[in-house]
């Protein structure tokens, strides 16, 4: 029995740790970490994905016992950079989040919130109108390959038992002020938009008081901010691909960063035409 078990530790360890980190990478990951995405089809393409990574992990040769407390340290240490990494390629998704909150609000659509049944929240429709058109630009520029191959990477940067870098935990804390100001910058047209619609209506109020400028301007702009919205949702594909490179450019650099000199890393975001 003690024979099985020796045999047992080596694909343990080189099955358990990759699945561990892609498990947590995965639930915090743009659309696959949502709620609509059930646990079980995680589990399952978490087992898949620490299958694939055996030829980088097989070739590790540090065995930790699966019930001592080295198990766990290690086990909370591949959760930590996976989660840390699905959540710095979740930004570029809540830049989108963001936007259609900052839209929805300049266009009086903020009242119009709609249940979520698969998420269990609530969103209002420019923002669930525009996270679906960038849950389908993700699946279009081959967003969960580039994931695998970060998986992949990571091994190389951050092998087993070699710990994380605390500067990859600062860069992605300093980042979140990113999405606020990305969300800002894309969504600045609108907002401009409804402003100067908003003055010329208080300009029309000193001019004629006796008309009813509150359900008249509401109305205009609406309408005015749907057709720039209808203006900008064009951009958002290509806003939403830059954002994606510059997230896995900062994950790049602290690969270089952490990586032994002998690792070569190769990551690029797939180009379509």
């Amino acid at each position: 029995m003690e024979q099985v078990l020796a045999n047992l530790f080596p694909l343990l360890n080189a099955l358990w740790w990759p699945f561990v980190r892609a498990m947590a990478l995965l639930s915090a990951a743009p659309v696959l970490g949502e709620a609509m995405v059930p646990v079980p089809i995680r589990l399952l393409v978490s087992l898949v994905i620490a299958v694939l990574m055996l030829p980088i992990t097989g070739k590790e040769m540090v065995i930790i016992d699966p019930f001592s407390l080295a198990a766990a340290v290690a086990t909370a240490e591949q959760a930590i950079i996976g989660f840390v990494l699905g959540l710095a390629f979740h930004f570029a998704m809540s830049v989108i989040s963001v936007l259609g909150y900052i839209v929805s609000s300049q266009m009086g659509f903020s009242m119009a919130v709609m249940n979520d049944p698969l998420n269990g929240t609530s969103s209002d429709v420019i923002s669930g109108l525009l996270s679906m058109l960038a849950i389908i630009v993700f699946f279009a520029i081959d967003g969960h390959l580039v994931i695998t191959n970060v998986i992949g990477a990571s091994f190389k940067a951050w092998p087993l038992g070699g710990g994380y870098a605390p500067l990859l935990l600062q860069t992605v804390a300093w980042n979140v002020a990113w999405i606020f100001s990305a969300a800002l910058l894309l969504a600045i047209p609108i907002v401009f938009a409804t402003v100067v619609v908003q003055i010329g209506f208080g300009f029309l109020n000193r001019v004629a008081p006796s008309l009813n400028l509150f359900s008249l301007g509401f109305s205009v702009i609406t309408v005015y901010g749907l057709l720039m919205l209808g203006q900008v949702v064009r951009f958002i594909p290509d806003h939403y691909t830059r954002m994606s490179g510059q997230v896995l450019e900062m994950i790049r650099q602290q690969m270089q960063t952490a990586a032994r000199p002998r690792a070569q890393l190769t990551l690029e975001v797939p180009r379509h035409g």
